[in-house]
């Protein structure tokens, strides 16, 4: 297990003092020109962009988009891993990385010493594994960089991994083709939900309003993350499957009843047109009082049904993902005249 860091050391020197919690790929292989700790992003021949962090890399191109796009949030209380494990320098970098902490001394004798013969004198590994460049990696942790609860728990040392080999088995998060999708699930971002209605601007009390969202833009969207010194990959793809409308007041009904509207043949919801004032909208909302001065924050939700595929065929379900956004509806009463 590492050594604790104090908060003080901590605030002096953080990049010194955690070799172990990167929050970007090093780049393995000796390219220079992203060196450890840079997060870095490489254009393919059709325009798509890959981003590489935390020795992951992510191939954003068939995300959602948009100024409004936004981040799923797992229905359940399973949330993606905060830490993992992955392959993060070849022997010849850790030796770069580790050497000039080491004389600096800013971390302790002792602590200094220990990390010595753990990497050099051969307890357990000698000369920092030069004998086997090529033939395996040093694995590390990463973390994910909102740190949310959970990011610290991935405190081993690092450790070596020979090319085609497991990982020790005691190494929880060890990246494999479901950790790399449940990491792509949190890179997935969805188009914004905030609904078109009818009457747009105003409606009235007990006047049923339209609701629906545009269908172009709810596709399935997917990330994909891949670790390519490991040959393995997965992708984590979103599909809607429901839209949730929640009129922001007691005092409305919704349609149908449940709130619920089904994707049905690719839409969510139908647009209002001529001749349908008739009838009852397959999606939306019913006030039954004005809204008076001001108005109601009518909340649209959308459920994502999320999985999985990656190498080996490995694949299977996630938990599925929710996106909503407010939006201000005003309700007034219907006006009527006497004479």
């Amino acid at each position: 297990m590492r050594a604790p860091i104090t908060v003080a050391a901590l605030t002096v020197c953080l990049s010194s003092l955690i070799p172990h919690a990167a929050l970007a790929d090093d780049t393995l292989g000796g390219n220079t020109q992203n060196p450890p700790g840079e997060q870095h992003a490489d254009t393919g021949e059709d325009g798509s962009v890959s981003v590489t962090v935390g020795g992951i890399v992510f191939d954003r191109s068939k995300n959602g988009s948009g100024k409004s796009a936004g981040a799923v949030t797992s229905a359940t209380a399973w949330t993606p891993p905060a830490c993992w494990y992955a392959p993060k320098y070849t022997p010849e970098q850790l030796e770069k990385y580790l050497k000039p902490i080491w004389e600096a001394g800013s971390t302790g004798y002792e602590w200094d010493a220990t990390q010595r013969d753990r990497y050099v004198n051969g307890k357990p590994y000698k000369d920092f594994n030069k004998d086997k460049s090529g033939d395996g990696y040093w694995w590390d942790s990463y973390v994910n960089e909102d740190f949310p609860p959970g990011w610290d728990a991935c405190d081993e040392e690092t450790f070596w991994v020979d090319k085609g080999a497991a990982p020790p088995a005691n190494i929880q998060n060890a990246v494999t083709p479901e950790i790399l999708a449940e990491l792509a699930y949190a890179e997935i971002r969805v188009p914004g939900t905030e609904v078109t209605l009818a009457p747009a601007n105003r409606t009235k009390v007990n006047l049923p309003t339209w609701a629906w969202l545009d269908a172009a833009e709810f596709k399935p969207v997917s990330v994909t993350a891949s670790v390519p010194v490991l040959g393995i990959e997965a992708t984590a793809t979103a599909e809607p499957v429901s839209l949730k409308i929640d009129p922001g007041t007691a005092d409305a009904a919704t349609y149908p009843a449940s709130g619920a509207c089904a994707i049905v043949d690719g839409h969510i919801g139908e647009p209002y047109a001529k001749g349908k004032a008739t009838r009852t909208p397959p999606c939306g909302v019913k006030y039954l009082r004005s809204s008076g001065d001001g108005s109601y924050p009518l909340r649209a939700t959308v459920t994502w049904k999320i999985h999985w595929t990656g190498s080996g065929g490995a694949g299977g379900d996630l938990p599925d993902g929710t996106f909503g956004a407010t939006q201000d509806v005003v309700v007034q009463e219907i006006q009527s005249v006497n004479r």
